[in-house]
């Protein structure tokens, strides 16, 4: 399957702004859509965005709606998960997933990365 790594996470001031990458190899890409997931101790997996990664459709999640946006570098193997804005409540560990069809649950993801933790201090 497609192998995944994150990069880009951080400690940031509450209102400043990170953005993620995930490095794409192997696989075919065309097919996959590229979703993004936040993860804290004692709480359950939760969808932040996901986008296709040939029509580059994107879907949000309601907590993150105008203010992260994501996309993907077809040339380059890469998506983005752009976070402005960030408030403390957005602290967790970011992953990114692929898999064949969009949907809001990590389940239904069959490649995943590493992760990369974002801290947003208030």
């Amino acid at each position: 399957q497609v192998q995944l790594v994150e990069s880009g996470g951080g400690l940031v001031q509450a209102g400043g702004s990170l953005r993620l990458s995930c490095a794409a190899s192997g696989g075919t890409l065309s097919r996959y859509v590229m979703g993004w997931f936040r993860q804290t101790p004692g709480k359950e997996r939760e969808f932040v965005a996901t986008i296709t990664w040939s029509g580059g459709i994107p879907d949000y999640a309601d907590s993150v709606k105008g203010r992260f946006t994501i996309s993907r570098d077809n040339a380059k193997y890469t998506g983005y998960l752009q976070m402005n804005s960030l408030k403390p409540e957005d602290t967790a560990v970011y992953y990114c997933a692929a898999g064949p069809s969009f949907s809001v649950l990590g389940s239904s993801y069959d490649s995943w990365g590493q992760g990369t933790q974002v801290t947003v201090s208030s």
